[in-house]
């Protein structure tokens, strides 16, 4: 693995939304010492094979798994998260997180964490789900749009074959090895999340596979 690399890594089928990702990935500021990946995923059948077949690709020790309508506008962000990933027990961090998973696994009804500026087709604003306490606070899952790692574990696939619980389940294949999932405290938001309308087609079979898979976890 290159300890010097980090790579951003998105499932995309939308190429205005991919070069605006883009744009403002190659404004954040680089550590001196590391370089910087791009990685776009196109054709992928699910968002774990899109995530497993990049994953793969690069030699990136450190992967940030993001939403194409993410737009990271903190231009420190790569250097919080590696400042966060000197501690070897921290595996994933994410803007927004769950403090615990409710037993019907629907993440917005548990209790949340974190900070984000959030644009949709009804409403565009800053939210603050719930404040970070200390440098960075565990939970047991985090949101799906940003998915920052230091260490390389299978996305689950073979469960998860749609666009939905991707997020939750690798939450908890780290928790399983071990590792912290965090979200760090922030004075303001460090990224946009333009969500649009959600698409729940897939939502409630997945959420059975989950339950049955994690949740006497």
């Amino acid at each position: 693995m290159n300890r010097q690399k980090i790579c951003f890594i998105m499932c995309v089928n939308d190429h205005l939304y991919e070069k605006e990702c883009v744009s403002y990935i190659q404004r954040l500021n680089v550590p001196e010492g590391f370089e910087l990946e791009i990685l776009p995923v196109k054709g992928a059948s699910s968002m774990t094979s899109g995530y497993n077949q990049a994953m793969k690709q690069s030699d990136a020790k450190y992967k940030v798994y993001l939403h194409q309508d993410v737009f990271l506008v903190y231009q420190e962000f790569i250097t919080d998260i590696l400042e966060l990933f000197e501690d070897s027990k921290v595996g994933m961090i994410g803007m927004v997180g769950n403090l615990e998973i409710e037993k019907t696994a629907v993440m917005w009804k548990g209790k949340r964490v974190g900070m984000l500026h959030c644009n949709s087709v009804y409403d565009a604003d800053s939210y603050l789900f719930g404040r970070v306490e200390g440098s960075c606070q565990q939970v047991q899952a985090v949101d799906g749009l940003l998915m920052a790692t230091q260490y390389d574990i299978p996305w689950r696939e073979d469960l998860f074959k749609g666009w939905d619980f991707y997020d939750a389940s690798q939450s908890m294949e780290f928790r399983r090895r071990g590792y912290q999932v965090v979200v760090p405290r922030t004075e303001m938001p460090w990224c946009i999340h333009d969500d649009g309308i959600l698409n729940l087609s897939r939502y409630y079979p997945e959420r059975k596979i989950f339950i049955k898979e994690y949740i006497s976890e």
